[in-house]
């Protein structure tokens, strides 16, 4: 099969820029450090002296309850065909949902471990 050049321009057009993969792997990296640090601060927390069960259970229900967020975010690009996959127009769209994956995965361990202490220290 003789490729054209316009024919290898969009196959390397489509390989180099596949929205569905990189919304993938965003996906992939962030449920990771999510869950490491998720895991890092329940660590932390109970080596502060927390003798109880629910920083293990928080840990359960908070990873848990991400996946069906992260798998959203993949969902909305795993939907879409080979040409939009390609699509350089999506970038800014892109782009507020790595923003928001990542502020989710680096923020929400942060920002549930100060919540779940300010209700240990009342309790």
């Amino acid at each position: 099969m003789v490729k054209t050049d316009k024919h290898a321009a969009a196959l390397s057009t489509v390989r180099a820029r596949d929205w569905r993969k990189q919304m993938s792997d965003h996906v992939a990296y962030g449920l990771l450090v999510y869950t490491a640090l998720q895991i890092f601060f329940t660590i932390k927390a109970l080596s502060e002296g927390t003798s109880s069960a629910l920083p293990y259970l928080a840990l359960i229900v908070l990873v848990g309850g991400i996946i069906p967020v992260c798998r959203w975010f993949e969902k909305r690009w795993a939907d879409l065909d080979d040409a939009s996959a390609a699509d350089l127009a999506l970038a800014p769209a892109f782009r507020r949902d790595t923003a928001l994956l990542w502020s989710l995965a680096i923020g929400l361990p942060i920002t549930l471990t100060l919540v779940f202490k300010a209700l240990l220290s009342i309790f």
